[in-house]
C-alpha cells in the first residue's frame, strides 16, 4: 500500500500493480471500487489486467486504508472526483483509463465530465448516473446500517448482490467481513450524498470512449435506469450481463476484467 495526501489533508491509500514490459512505458489505468469496500474488492481483476496497464486500485475516502475525513471537511461529489484527479497529479501521469464500480463508477462519470481532458477512457460497471435515478432508499439504509451495523446490513440484503446459488460460500463470508471494516459514522455521510447525485443532463458531456456494464436482475437500479447512460453518452459500448444481481464485479470478477481488458485494447 501507498499513500498520498489531497488538498484538503486527507490521506489516501493507493496499490500499484505494473507487469507491462519494462522497456515500454505503459498507460495507466485507475480502478475505482463500490461503496462498503476498498481497493482489496478488485484484487481479481490485477492477473488480466496489470499485463498490459499499470493498475492504480484506490481507496475512496473513508474507505480501506484511506482515512476517514473529520465532519467539518465539505463533503461532495466534486471532492471525490477531485481526489482522483489529485491522485494522477501525484503520480505525474496525465491522462488515464478511469474504471468504476458502481459509487466508483458514479465518481469516475464525475471525472470524465468536469475533468475531459484526464481521460483516455472510461468504464463504469453496474452504476446508473448517480443515485439519485436508482431505487436505493438512503434513509432506510442508513437507519438498517445503524441498526444492524454495515456486516448485519449487507449480510440481510445479500440477495440483492449475488445469486447465492452461484457464488462461493466462503466469498460471501470474505465479502461481509471486509465490507464491515468500513466505518457506518461514514457511511451515514457517504450513502446520502450518492443518492442525491444525478448526472444524466451532464452525459452528453462524457466525450472520451466509454463502455457501461450492467446487469438486468438489479434491485438497486432498473434496465430503465440504466439505459439512459446507453441513449445519452456519444461514444458508448453499452454491455448486458443476463440473470445477474448488482455486484457484478465482485460475482464475475474475471468476466469483468475480460471485458474492461477487450475495450482498452481497443482504445490503445
Amino acid at each position: 500500500m501507498e499513500y498520498f495526501t489531497t488538498s484538503d489533508d486527507v490521506r489516501h491509500g493507493y496499490v500499484v500493480d505494473d507487469f507491462t514490459d519494462p522497456w515500454k512505458p505503459p498507460q495507466t489505468l485507475v480502478l475505482l471500487h463500490a461503496a462498503m469496500g476498498s481497493s482489496k474488492r478488485l484484487y481479481a481483476w490485477v492477473p488480466k489486467l496489470a499485463r498490459d496497464f499499470r493498475v492504480v486500485r484506490l481507496d475512496l475516502r473513508g474507505h480501506g486504508a484511506s482515512q476517514v475525513p473529520d465532519d467539518a471537511l465539505p463533503f461532495t461529489l466534486d471532492r471525490l472526483a477531485r481526489d482522483v484527479v489529485e491522485l494522477l497529479d501525484h503520480l505525474r501521469v496525465d491522462r488515464v483509463h478511469l474504471a468504476g464500480s458502481s459509487a466508483g463508477a458514479i465518481i469516475s462519470m464525475k471525472v470524465a465530465i468536469d475533468y475531459p481532458h484526464r481521460l483516455l477512457s472510461l468504464a463504469d460497471f453496474a452504476s446508473t448516473p448517480g443515485l439519485g435515478p436508482s431505487n436505493v432508499d438512503a434513509e432506510r439504509w442508513v437507519a438498517h446500517i445503524q441498526r444492524k451495523g454495515v456486516r448485519g446490513f449487507l449480510a440481510e440484503t445479500i440477495a440483492d448482490r449475488f445469486d447465492l446459488a452461484q457464488v462461493d460460500p466462503r466469498f460471501v463470508e470474505w465479502f461481509l467481513d471486509e465490507s464491515a471494516k468500513t466505518s457506518a459514522a461514514w457511511l451515514a455521510r457517504f450513502v446520502p450524498l450518492m443518492r442525491s447525485v444525478d448526472l444524466t443532463a451532464d452525459l452528453p458531456r462524457i466525450r472520451c470512449p466509454m463502455l457501461a456494464v450492467v446487469p438486468d436482475h438489479d434491485p438497486i437500479s432498473s434496465m430503465a435506469q440504466y439505459e439512459v447512460i446507453r441513449d445519452r453518452v456519444p461514444k458508448v459500448k453499452f454491455v448486458v450481463y443476463r440473470g445477474l444481481p448488482h455486484n457484478i464485479t465482485d460475482a464475475v470478477p474475471d468476466r469483468c476484467a475480460e471485458e474492461l481488458h477487450r475495450f482498452l485494447l481497443e482504445q490503445r
